[in-house]
């Protein structure tokens, strides 16, 4: 009787509450047709008494796809599209298919754009970076919020002679100093072609330099400059402007967009910004297929990609007779190395079908509501003696953000509660959320005071850190300071309870000793 009274109780409060969330963020009503389709395509969640939080990780699949996907397969002999006998035509077909979805669902004129299909939005990046023409003079200009896949490409760049350059973000809100970012752009102008140019191990202010006229680069290299930034951070769901992608390229600039954060709850049209290169992961889009992601990049652009290799399927000839004897396909399938996955391919058009039918604006439009009520709430959590509960890493609202939230709970003195201890409490009340830096360090950095000096220490000895975990132990301990954070993310099929359960979870911490 008293657990069916405390159950009574808890359904009480959270109907009053999300009465209170439906009156404050009245649009969210009209998403309610997300609620059949999870309640019917997605039943496991509730089911299995499962709160997703991680979609920025990877999204969830519906089970209407599966059974879309399994009967194709079993209604149609496919064979390896490298051929033109029956099972080969019908797979290049569907090949085919995908990409036309590609195109149509990021309203991208076939005329400008191509896609390359790739493994995953890191292989579209790898792509991108191992096939620019960096050179001495060239310039490759990022972020500090990026993801790893883009900041590796300063490997190739800086392998080549080309200058690679960070623009830092703001403590305050993590988002990108547009006044320097705006410096570095303009430091390649039509006459001498400056370039601005800072060292990832420059130490002092992290204000980017500008070389003078003397160190000008050729001016045909002067055509050879890559910006990347992404859309949304994957770390702290800042949005960037998607206005710099014309500045930039007006100033000479080719410009790569990673949408893989961005894409899977906003709308993304190429008709209205054409970015030059833009890498997308399918499963973090609809969750299945894993292991096919693409490169959607402009024809023009993709053209002076220079490939270090061929393989099979990216060539119409080759002789081994003479090494220089070879010659690349045009377009896409010179990207595109061995077999494609031509039996998962026609999952991406099934899952791109789906989301056309919910709607981008109607996800969009939930995941907003949810964000909003999820920050406001978790910035009223106060300890006993009115010191906040939670910290947001980044905005504490949605004006130009997503729905990606990165955080500490904090004890009563402010010292950041143990992430991992978060996250296995999270994991025993089946709460899925992620904990780290996300792949994207320069927020991390930023977000928890690690200067030089601190991260130097992981650096001196490699052979002492092999492991994310024991650099983690080494800056706390040669510091205080702890880099870690914990991450939430939404997403297609979130809903309001979804958001309930981890404030409860987080509120649960109020007062607690660390």
């Amino acid at each position: 009787m008293r657990r069916r009274c405390q159950r009574d109780i808890q359904l009480a409060a959270f109907e009053q509450t999300e009465r209170d969330f439906l009156r404050r963020y009245p649009d969210y009503a009209g998403t309610s047709a997300i609620d059949e389709l999870r309640a019917v395509d997605y039943s496991r969640l509730d089911r299995l008494g499962h709160v997703y939080l991680d979609y920025t990780g990877g999204g969830q699949f519906g089970e209407s796809q599966l059974r879309r996907h399994h009967d194709l397969l079993c209604g149609t002999v496919l064979g390896n599209p490298h051929s033109h006998n029956p099972t080969s035509l019908a797979a290049t077909q569907l090949v085919q298919e995908a990409r036309d979805a590609v195109l149509a669902f990021f309203n991208a004129d076939e005329e400008e754009y191509e896609v390359v299909f790739t493994a995953n939005a890191s292989g579209a990046l790898k792509l991108v970076g191992e096939a620019y023409p960096f050179r001495p003079g060239s310039v490759y200009l990022l972020s500090y919020d990026n993801h790893n896949s883009v900041n590796g490409i300063r490997v190739y760049a800086r392998s080549r002679g080309a200058a690679v350059t960070y623009v830092p973000v703001r403590k305050k809100d993590l988002r990108l100093d547009e006044e320097q970012l705006q410096l570095a752009l303009r430091g390649i102008v039509s006459r001498g072609c400056r370039v601005a140019s800072r060292s990832a191990a420059d130490a002092g202010d992290g204000r980017c330099r500008v070389t003078d006229d003397r160190d000008a680069p050729s001016a045909d290299s002067c055509r050879d400059h890559l910006f990347a930034y992404p859309a949304q951070s994957n770390f702290s769901g800042v949005q960037h402007p998607l206005e710099w992608i014309a500045q930039a390229q007006d100033l000479g600039w080719d410009v790569l967009l990673d949408c893989a954060a961005f894409a899977p709850t906003n709308p993304l049209d190429l008709s209205a910004i054409h970015p030059d290169f833009v890498p997308v992961s399918f499963y973090k889009l609809f969750g299945y297929p894993t292991g096919v992601g693409a490169l959607i990049a402009r024809r023009e652009k993709l053209a002076k990609l220079r490939r270090p290799w061929f393989a099979g399927g990216t060539i119409t000839l080759a002789s081994v007779q003479e090494e220089g004897w070879y010659q690349l396909a045009p377009g896409a399938q010179g990207f595109e190395d061995g077999t494609l996955d031509y039996l998962g391919l026609p999952a991406v058009t099934i899952g791109l079908e789906r989301l056309i039918a919910v709607g981008m604006a109607t996800v969009h439009t939930r995941v907003c509501c949810l964000a909003g009520w999820l920050l406001e709430e978790l910035g009223a959590l106060r300890h006993s003696n009115g010191a906040p509960l939670v910290s947001i890493l980044g905005p504490a609202d949605v004006e130009r953000r997503g729905a990606t939230v990165a955080l500490l709970l904090l004890d009563p003195g402010g010292r950041p509660y143990d992430v991992y201890d978060v996250e296995t409490a999270a994991g025993e009340r089946l709460i899925s959320i992620r904990t780290g830096c996300f792949c994207n360090p320069g927020d991390g950095e930023v977000a928890h005071d690690l200067g030089h000096a601190d991260m130097e220490r992981c650096f001196r000895d490699r052979r002492a850190v092999i492991s994310l975990l024991q650099c983690q132990q080494v800056i706390e301990d040669a510091t205080g300071k702890l880099p870690n954070t914990i991450r939430v993310s939404l997403g297609l099929v979130s809903d309001f309870s979804d958001v309930y359960r981890f404030l409860e979870l987080a509120a649960g911490y109020r007062d607690r000793v660390s």
